[in-house]
């Protein structure tokens, strides 16, 4: 998939999650290019990390066969081919709760990220410059792939509705749990939650 996304805005009756919900728009297009000179250097002046494609084979988990860019450039990241567990986290430069997240995911990557690394999903944005503004600002280095179209709302066995900050789990066996609205705020909320929903400890 290239880096360069058609974006079409048209956002209807939309679900509010923790307070955010993509914008209402009149439908347009627009070309939203995720992989520039100037994003690559604005994401290694921040120190994001990488995005790694997944090592299994697509399909190899309940995740949609659907291939993103990584925010600020890299490769590709084809959802289907991720193993788990994993701790995915929707969200959009322009959330409000996801500012307030983002340095509690952070503090959880940091600590548990072996485990259970933390990967973003940076939904429905036509700013990636701002939503890499917003990792340097909330100190977030987890990797975070871009997905300026929403796609991931169309996938229907997510059960996403339109909203951020929200979240999936992707256990050791490939399922994908029920979608979590976020707002975490503190670091025992979201080890609370990835226990109870992986069934393990960390």
């Amino acid at each position: 998939m290239r880096a360069r996304a058609l974006v079409l805005g048209a956002a209807a009756a939309v679900l509010v999650l923790s307070g955010c919900s993509p914008d209402a728009v009149a439908p347009r297009e627009t070309s939203i290019d995720v992989d520039t000179p100037a994003l690559r250097e604005q994401k290694a002046q921040i120190g994001v990390e990488a995005c790694r494609p997944g090592p299994a084979e697509a399909g190899s988990n309940d995740l949609p066969e659907l291939t993103l860019p990584c925010l600020g450039g890299g490769p590709d990241v084809d959802l289907s081919t991720l193993r788990g567990p994993l701790l995915i986290n929707v969200w959009q430069s322009a959330c409000g709760p996801c500012r307030e997240e983002m340095p509690v995911l952070q503090q959880f990557d940091q600590r548990y990220g072996d485990q259970v690394p933390v990967l973003g999903v940076d939904t429905a944005d036509t700013y990636p410059g701002a939503a890499l503004g917003l990792m340097e600002a909330t100190g977030a280095t987890y990797p975070s792939i871009a997905d300026p179209t929403g796609a991931i709302f169309g996938q229907p066995d997510l059960r996403l509705v339109a909203g951020y900050p929200q979240f999936l789990l992707v256990g050791a066996d490939g399922q994908v749990s029920t979608p979590k609205p976020g707002g975490f705020t503190r670091l025992d909320q979201v080890v609370d939650y990835v226990e109870q929903g992986l069934g393990t400890r960390l």
